[in-house]
């Protein structure tokens, strides 16, 4: 899929990711309760870099939330934030790893937020469907003591 289609089915992605969690979706026993709220943090300091303001104070899946309620009172400036930064070829920032291209950054955010919106959509049927968490299935029960 390419960045525009990422970038346009963005917002749609996070309120999909929001509304599993408000509807009772247990993401605490996945790989999604850690790098859901990094990815956030990731994502807002591309946009800092580009020029918007998010300030982050939560923690776990909270930080979406939070994210989200900056991101609507803020929608059309961030967009237009996006929209840049994506089509900046040269655009670098620092990171603990070295200069990465923001775009590239912002790119892999939007990937990672497409790629968990249809984690989350599969786990939601799976829930529909009765079927039993992956915690209490066998899968990783070597994992909990």
């Amino acid at each position: 899929m390419e960045a525009s289609a990422y970038y346009q089915q963005f917002e749609r992605n996070v309120y999909i990711i929001l509304d599993a969690l408000a509807v009772g979706l247990d993401l605490r026993t996945t790989a999604l309760s850690t790098s859901i709220p990094l990815e956030v943090y990731v994502l807002c300091e591309v946009l800092n870099q580009g020029g918007a303001q998010f300030q982050l104070t939560t923690e776990g899946l909270d930080r979406l939330r939070e994210f989200q309620t900056q991101y609507m009172q803020r929608e059309s400036e961030t967009e237009a934030i996006m929209r840049r930064l994506l089509e900046d070829k040269r655009a670098m920032m620092r990171t603990p790893e070295g200069r990465v291209l923001i775009k590239e950054m912002l790119i892999r955010r939007l990937e990672f937020f497409n790629e968990a919106a249809r984690q989350v959509n599969v786990m939601r049927i799976q829930q529909s469907l009765g079927s039993p968490p992956q915690h209490r299935s066998g899968i990783g029960a070597a994992l909990q003591k």
